[in-house]
């Protein structure tokens, strides 16, 4: 499947700049999002995707080639599901902070905060095993190779 098309060119150089400044807040808040286990990274990833597209075919290249996020993207854009790799690292992110921050952080008191955090992780879990497993390591099977480097 091919990135869908979009001609930034015609649109006025205010809303294209406003469009890429949108899409670098979404970016840091999708990157924030990686390493905060309750906050989402995937709808920033995709927003920041848009304003790209919309603003400066450059910077929407460069999302989907970056290293650290590149593959995630294109297989999500490709449908390709997530690798398997990219779950397990996730899914133990997102229980070691979860663990940490509810009984290191948490006061005894406030049982109930660990709770919602349980919760949250739980959901979190279910809707990352739901999405469709990657067949290859990067996405889409091909792209990686760089890795013996």
């Amino acid at each position: 499947m091919t990135p869908p098309q979009d001609d930034a060119r015609k649109r006025p150089e205010w809303l294209r700049i406003l469009l890429a400044a949108a899409g670098t807040l979404s970016l840091v808040l999708g990157i924030i999002g990686m390493l905060l286990p309750v906050m989402p990274t995937t709808p920033f990833l995709l927003l920041a995707a848009a304003c790209y597209l919309r603003s400066s075919k450059k910077l929407y290249d460069w999302m989907h080639t970056n290293r650290l996020f590149g593959s995630y993207m294109r297989g999500y854009r490709d449908g390709n599901g997530i690798p398997p790799s990219m779950k397990i690292a996730t899914l133990s992110i997102l229980w070691t902070t979860m663990l940490v921050s509810g009984f290191m952080f948490v006061p005894d008191r406030l049982w109930w905060v660990r709770i919602i955090l349980a919760a949250s992780g739980a959901s979190v879990t279910v809707h990352i095993l739901r999405l469709k497993t990657a067949k290859g390591e990067a996405g889409d099977g091909n792209d990686r190779k760089d890795e013996c480097t």
